[in-house]
């Protein structure tokens, strides 16, 4: 009896839980999550030049940071988490900022040169970076610290200079407009002229008619007098 009871229990539960569901969960699992990064101390970052990404430079796996993430690549796939050492969870697609990163950017660090000019880089402890990333990209930071530390770097800001210098341009429209305001008040002064010569012509026949009507009255005088 202790069988059959054992036996029913198992259908019982085999036809609970849908099989769809069950696959969904060996999906789920079967993503493998990158191993855990033993520190000796918080590492230290250097931020690449012309973006606001930060890189550990001390170890030989790819991690980064950027807008309050880490970020790690891994076998093919991409990982991100709050901590720098553990914590990676699976995320679907590559980060938008990795587009540009140079593939070779660890021999330009060595080097200290980043496009065929001097890097002078600043590394950036752990405790600084989590309290100014933020404000460090809404106010430009890096921008006004001579270009990232490289030397002889064109700023993009200069090349968004001649755009901005373009947008007085639309001031002129309004004077285009007032230019053309004078233009309505000459047909008023058009329609006042007919005005003033038309009572002159209608008082010129009232004046005549008397004139005529005086010799008829007197050569009818004249005849009642013979």
């Amino acid at each position: 009896m202790k069988k059959l009871l054992f036996g029913t229990t198992l259908l019982a539960l085999v036809i609970a839980v849908p099989i769809p569901m069950m696959a969904a969960v060996d999906i789920h699992v079967s993503i493998p999550l990158p191993p855990s990064i033993v520190f000796a101390a918080p590492p230290e970052v250097v931020v690449i030049p012309e973006t606001y990404v930060y890189v550990v430079p001390d170890v030989d796996v790819d991690i980064f940071f950027y807008n309050g993430w880490w970020w790690r690549p891994w076998e093919g796939r991409w990982y991100r988490s709050r901590q720098y050492s553990s914590g990676w969870v699976y995320y679907q697609s590559v980060p938008s900022f990795y587009a540009g990163i140079p593939s070779g950017w660890r021999n330009d660090y060595r080097e200290h040169h980043w496009g065929g000019h001097p890097w002078n880089y600043q590394r950036i402890p752990h405790q600084q970076l989590q309290k100014n990333w933020s404000s460090w990209e809404k106010n430009r930071h890096w921008e006004k610290q001579q270009t990232w530390g490289v030397q002889g770097l064109k700023p993009r800001t200069q090349s968004q200079q001649p755009s901005r210098a373009v947008k007085p341009q639309p001031q002129v429209k309004p004077q285009s407009r007032e230019a053309s305001k004078p233009q309505q008040s000459r047909p008023q002064s058009r329609e006042v002229q007919p005005q003033h010569s038309q009572p002159q012509h209608q008082e010129t026949p009232q004046h005549s008619q008397p004139g005529q009507g005086k010799p008829e009255r007197e050569g009818g005088e004249k005849q009642d007098r013979k």
